[in-house]
C-alpha cells in the first residue's frame, strides 16, 4: 500500500511539473513575441527618423546639434543587440527625448510645420509612438506573468531546473526619458 501512495505521489508531481514548464514555455513564447512587437515598432521609428532629420535641416540647418544627435542615437540604438532588453531600453529612451526636442524645432520654423512632408511625418512618428506604448504594454504584461511564474513557489523549483530566468522589462530608467515626444500636427 505504501508503494502505491509514493508511486501516486510521485505521478502527481511529475504531472504538476510538466504542468508547470509547459507553462513556463508558453510565458516564455509570449514574452518572445512581445518583444517582436516592440523591435518592430522601434524598427520602424528608427526608420522615420532620417526622413524628420532631412525634413527639418532645410529649415533649421543652424540647430546642428539636435540633428547630429538624434541621428547618433539612432544609429546607437540600432547597433545594440537585439535582445539586451535594459540597453535597447535606455538608448531608445534617449531616442525619444531627442525626437521631442527635433519635433520642438519645428514651433520655432512656422515653414517647417507647415511642411506637408513635415506634418505627414510627425503623423507617423504619433501613431507610431502609441503602437510602440501597446507594444511596451503587452510586452510588459506578458514579462509579469513569466517572471511571477519563475519567482512563485514551488513553480519556481521547477524553472530552475528547467532554466528559466526572469526577463527585464522594457522600461526607461532615467525620468526626463519618460516623456513622449510631444507632437503637434499644427492642425
Amino acid at each position: 500500500m505504501t508503494l502505491w501512495i509514493v508511486l501516486a505521489v510521485a505521478v502527481a508531481v511529475l504531472i504538476y511539473a510538466i504542468y508547470v514548464y509547459n507553462r513556463l514555455v508558453g510565458l516564455a513564447q509570449l514574452s518572445s513575441e512581445g518583444w517582436s512587437g516592440i523591435d518592430v515598432q522601434l524598427k520602424r521609428r528608427s526608420d522615420l527618423v532620417p526622413g524628420l532629420v532631412d525634413s527639418v535641416k532645410g529649415y533649421a540647418a543652424h540647430e546642428r546639434g539636435v540633428l547630429e544627435q538624434v541621428t547618433k542615437l539612432r544609429e546607437q540604438a540600432r547597433a545594440l543587440p537585439q535582445n539586451d532588453v535594459t540597453q535597447r531600453a535606455q538608448a531608445e529612451g534617449q531616442l525619444t527625448a531627442a525626437l521631442g526636442k527635433l519635433i520642438a524645432l519645428a514651433e520655432a520654423y512656422p515653414d517647417l510645420k507647415a511642411s506637408g512632408n513635415f506634418l505627414e511625418l510627425q503623423k507617423q512618428l504619433s501613431e507610431l509612438e502609441n503602437e510602440l506604448q501597446m507594444s511596451r504594454r503587452y510586452y510588459n504584461g506578458a514579462v509579469r506573468n513569466q517572471n511571477t511564474l519563475i519567482q512563485s513557489f514551488p513553480s519556481n523549483l521547477v524553472a530552475s531546473v528547467a532554466g528559466f530566468r526572469p526577463r527585464d522589462y522594457f522600461e526607461i530608467a532615467d525620468q526626463n526619458e519618460r516623456a513622449v515626444p510631444q507632437v503637434s500636427l499644427g492642425r
